[in-house]
């Protein structure tokens, strides 16, 4: 194997990596934007340096490590910058191959000898580039197998649902105007479900039992396929949400001839969960042009259920604050330094940017999440005499969270200064540049394991601050002991959305924006958590009577 095997999708046009391992290791750092692999000796030094105290200020890390070896080695793996002697140092192959694999969506492992490459680069650029809804593109879409997987339960008949599903009604549309270039209900649900569902594991799951649900109810009333149903079967299929013993799941049917699961009627909410994600997948379908006409149009009635809803997982101010304080205290002796900085990293940007559980998961192929500093901001307090002694981090108030929230829609959420030095601790301690640089494609959160930390990583390094908090309530309170056990990293979206649209009176569209909320009736809801406001403003509105009124 040689770094020319592998392809960078990510170039246009697509090219092959340099031949030589020291030449691709710059090609990579270069398109990364961080150090892959360099070796360090005091001649180095002095070359990038005027002088050697100057190259101990710049690298101490290194300069004290040449003390003692001739040469040190700094290399990437896992998410952060590593630094070792050049007798214990791996081997610069096995670094770049790693961070290949690791970043395997842009990169491609294709020999030049192999089959796929005879066809040339010419092939090798139109399937790289190739529209996320074309059907040949093969590992762009999921397989019928693993949609029926996502809609299965454990007793379904795979064949049953297979043949179920793998046919096509009526509406669906077989004219060129059909973008997802699909035939059949199985590839086309599995589009939607790569789509709208894959990002957040919650959602999927949320996903599939409603599916599963829909496909149960076709089967017992001897409805279908997915493509076939008319308007008035999907209001059935409402009416039957509301009625004790309706079917649910996949499992009750699909030809198999297996008796349906009685239940009690659904809760508001589970019901409009369930309408939600049936006209999701209609809407999409219509949309794409798999289906001529939406019969789910109006279907979940979304306007009047965002009006009655209230969100209620809120922690108290006073209960923020003792969160917050467990992180600005004395680090744990058992959590070393850098896993302490992570911790408070990612408890500041849920915390102060109310972002979403799955919005701080790393994606290599989108390069987001990511930080960045506006440079013109910094350049204007520069300039500006006595700020700084008002300000603690000015530089701070420069920083900027981007994320790609539900639905793939990017959004830029300003930090409040407060973050910045968790920020810039932390990625110091990962052998990062305290500030990123513009063009920086480097995992928000590391992980010890891999390149970045997951769902699940990010959602256990908040229980571990809110277990923290928790721990210094007396242990009479068992009410607040209880709030700070249930709550999650929504609670703390929820929070701030509150502390926005309550707390400081933030217009609903700029609070909508900074939330990636649809519908402003979503971001209104918070206004509903406290009647405060409302009565202030009615007061005012209207005041005390007159002494002049008889």
């Amino acid at each position: 194997m040689t770094p020319a095997d592998w392809i960078d999708t990510g170039a246009l046009p697509v090219q092959r990596l340099p031949s030589r391992s020291d030449a691709a290791l710059a090609y990579v750092a270069e398109v990364l934007g961080h150090p892959v692999y360099r070796r360090w000796t005091l001649a180095d030094l002095k070359r990038v340096a005027p002088s050697l105290a100057d190259a101990k200020r710049a690298h101490p890390a290194v300069f004290a490590l040449l003390l003692g070896h001739d040469a040190a080695i700094e290399y990437w793996a896992h998410g952060r910058l590593h630094l070792v002697a050049d007798d214990a140092a791996p081997a610069a192959e096995g670094v770049l191959v790693r961070l290949l694999r690791a970043h395997r969506r842009r990169f491609r492992y294709l020999p030049e000898g192999s089959e796929a490459a005879a066809h040339g680069s010419t092939a090798i650029h139109r399937d790289a580039n190739r529209p996320p809804g074309d059907a040949a593109g093969g590992a762009v879409i999921v397989e019928t197998a693993d949609t029926l997987a996502l809609v299965a339960s454990g007793n379904t008949d795979p064949a049953a649902l297979r043949t179920w599903l793998t046919r096509a009604g009526r509406f669906m549309n077989a004219s060129t105007t059909n973008s997802l270039g699909v035939a059949d209900d199985a590839q086309a649900l599995a589009l939607f479900l790569r789509d709208r569902a894959q990002r957040s594991p919650h959602t999927l799951r949320a996903y599939r039992t409603e599916l599963r649900r829909l496909i149960g109810w076709c089967d017992a009333h001897r409805r279908g396929p997915l493509s076939d149903l008319t308007r008035d079967d999907l209001l059935a299929f409402r009416r039957s949400l509301d009625q004790p013993g309706h079917a649910t799941g996949a499992a009750c049917a699909v030809a198999s001839g297996g008796a349906s699961t009685v239940h009690a009627p659904r809760s508001d909410a589970g019901r409009r969960r369930a309408l939600a994600v049936v006209s999701s997948l209609f809407r999409y379908w219509q949309k794409t042009g798999y289906l001529v006409v939406n019969p789910a149009v109006e279907l979940s009635g979304d306007g009047a259920a965002r009006m009655t809803w209230t969100p209620a997982r809120i922690l108290p101010a006073r209960l923020l604050m003792l969160c917050d304080a467990v992180t600005a205290g004395e680090r744990p002796p058992e959590v070393s330094p850098l896993v302490w900085a992570r911790r408070c990293a990612i408890w500041a940007l849920y915390r102060f940017a109310g972002v979403r559980l799955a919005e701080l998961e790393w994606s290599a192929e989108q390069g987001l999440p990511r930080l960045s500093v506006d440079e013109a901001a910094r350049k204007d307090f520069d300039t500006t005499a006595g700020v700084a002694s008002v300000l603690p981090d000015p530089v701070g108030l420069a920083w900027t969270l981007h994320v790609r929230g539900k639905g793939g829609k990017r959004r830029a959420i300003p930090l409040p200064s407060r973050c910045a030095p968790v920020l810039r601790a932390y990625r110091v301690l990962r052998s990062l540049p305290a500030e990123p640089a513009p063009f920086e494609s480097v995992p928000l959160i590391h992980s010890e394991k891999r390149d970045a930390l997951g769902h699940s990583g990010l959602y256990d390094e908040v229980k571990a601050v809110l277990q923290a908090a928790e721990a210094r309530v007396p242990s009479g309170d068992a009410a607040t002991r209880a709030l700070l056990h249930a709550a999650s990293t929504h609670w703390l979206r929820h929070g701030y959305a509150r502390t926005l649209v309550v707390d400081h009176a933030v217009p609903l569209p700029v609070a909508q924006t900074l939330l990636g909320h649809a519908s402003v009736q979503t971001t209104a809801a918070y206004a509903r958590t406290d009647l405060t406001q409302l009565r202030d403003f009615v007061e005012g509105s209207f005041g005390a009577p007159s002494d002049l009124c008889p």
